[in-house]
């Protein structure tokens, strides 16, 4: 009796964690909660021109106006084809950030295309998928949606359009706001600062492999940015270690970069058109994101 009483105790303790277990994961993963719906266009500065007629050049690989002009380079490094956005504005305000479906929450996700059609972005990457995390600053476009610190390192990018690099445990966002803080990215970690390599070798981004399809941003000079993503996981791209993008980010002249959510959600959008080959459960197509960074009015 005291074997078969153990045994529905062992049972029913197993069934419990695995329930349990089963709850946590889908929590954490697939429920949606919207916090805030927000309106993208709200960030938009109203000195801009977007409603003028503006006069723009544009080809497959280049955009250029009054205000804005990008060039589209692809390379092929590390036996993996990486595409660059070389990126010119006037006035830092051109460079923003965007939410999934209009709406700051948890687990809300788009493809990054489709979060840049609905702007009308002229080029956006994925961002730093904050809405699979319960902490870590949020900051978009001025506006703070979380305060809560993580320990983890984040790039800042202030309203003159300048890039630091911050642990969140030595500062709070409200003082990073006091100093002009307009959108935060919180994935990292750092790539470049002081136009240095920051990881090493042996750096990766939690479980990850080391060669992998990445994100990453990076600042040349005063409103002179740099978009890099690479493809990975294929016979044709094998995909970069943090060690060499942060290399690769070296040779584009970057005084600061930064990682981004990498993998699957690895997506370069320009002129309506997906540029790179996201790579998702081995299939050539898009993950979906909470947030993306991007060019446009």
């Amino acid at each position: 009796m005291i074997f078969i009483k153990n045994n529905k105790f062992i049972i029913i303790y197993t069934c419990f964690i695995f329930l349990f277990s089963s709850y946590i994961l889908w929590d954490t993963f697939l429920n949606t909660k919207i916090y805030q719906v927000v309106d993208n266009s709200s960030s938009i500065n109203t000195n801009t021109t977007k409603s003028k007629k503006i006069k723009t050049e544009i080809t497959s690989n280049t955009y250029k106006d009054s205000n804005i002009e990008i060039n589209i380079k692809e390379y092929n490094e590390y036996n993996t084809q990486i595409y660059v956005a070389d990126i010119l504005v006037n006035n830092a305000n051109y460079l923003k950030t965007a939410f999934a479906k209009s709406s700051y929450g948890k687990n809300v996700t788009d493809y990054t295309s489709s979060i840049a059609n609905n702007i009308n972005a002229i080029l956006a990457i994925n961002g730093d998928y904050y809405g699979v995390q319960e902490t870590g600053y949020v900051l978009k476009n001025g506006v703070v949606y979380r305060n809560t610190p993580s320990n983890r390192e984040d790039l800042v990018i202030y309203k003159d359009g300048s890039f630091e690099i911050i642990n969140e445990k030595e500062i709070s966002i409200e003082d990073l706001v006091k100093k002009g803080a307009y959108n935060i990215l919180s994935f990292g970690p750092a790539l470049i600062e002081y136009n240095k390599i920051s990881v090493s070798t042996n750096d990766e981004v939690g479980r990850a492999m080391s060669s992998n399809p990445r994100t990453a941003i990076g600042i040349i000079d005063n409103n002179h940015y740099v978009f890099v993503v690479s493809d990975g996981r294929t016979n044709d791209s094998v995909g970069l270690s943090l060690y060499e993008l942060a290399t690769f980010m070296k040779s584009l002249n970057c005084q600061t970069a930064y990682n981004l959510d990498g993998g699957g959600s690895s997506t370069m959008y320009f002129n309506g058109n997906i540029i790179n080959n996201p790579t998702t459960n081995g299939k050539i197509e898009e993950r979906k994101v909470s947030d993306i960074v991007y060019i446009g009015y």
